[in-house]
């Protein structure tokens, strides 16, 4: 079976997203699949990128900080990489947005042909499978307005990164606030589902 990193970002362990997690971690693991439990909040991530990591950042010889290492590390461990989070503001919590912007520099997610110049090349080909699974507190109208950018990072943006075998499984739940038990259960079955016949390889 596979390993698969699961990242987790909320900051309220009674909240919705944190049952979210917990079945999707449940239906992994009744597959046989290796969890790597990646709760950004609970780990105490930093998502601030410094002063020195922005002026290192396309050095890749020194961007990868002993901070970050560890993280790096658990990325390159993966098969595939289940995120669960919210939108908040029509995008990324922003200490999953830091994640990504301090993880995913030069030398881990990809690389470039000159410094900052030059075509972009994926060299983080380990993982073969992604899947976000996520809640809106509105209408899907509503984030269509603006343009839907959660949805657009995932099919597009990580995609891009990955090119897994597969296009990234998008499970949203939108209106949150406005559904009552059924509908929140009923999604909770949907991840479930989903999530216990997951192509991690």
């Amino acid at each position: 079976m596979a390993r698969i990193l699961l990242i987790h970002a909320h900051p309220v362990e009674t909240s919705y997203s944190a049952q979210l997690r917990d079945v999707a971690r449940k239906a992994l693991e009744e597959q046989g699949h290796e969890i790597d439990l990646l709760s950004l909040y609970d780990e105490g991530f930093d998502a601030v990128l410094s002063r020195e990591e922005r002026l290192n950042y396309h050095d890749e010889a020194i961007n990868i900080t002993p901070a970050i290492a560890p993280y790096v590390a658990r990325v390159r461990a993966a098969d595939a990489i289940v995120l669960v989070h919210p939108v908040w503001n029509f995008g990324l919590p922003a200490i999953l947005k830091g994640f990504f912007d301090r993880v995913f520099v030069p030398g881990v997610a990809f690389t470039l042909a000159r410094g900052d110049k030059g075509k972009l090349v994926r060299i983080l080909h380990n993982v073969q499978s992604v899947a976000v699974i996520t809640t809106y507190g509105g209408p899907r109208f509503r984030a269509m307005l603006v343009g839907d950018p959660p949805r657009k990072v995932a099919r597009r943006v990580l995609w891009a990164i990955f090119r897994p075998k597969k296009p990234v499984r998008y499970l949203a739940l939108y209106n949150m606030n406005g559904n009552g038990v059924a509908e929140l259960d009923a999604f909770k079955a949907k991840v479930a589902a989903a999530m216990s016949t997951f192509a991690a390889l």
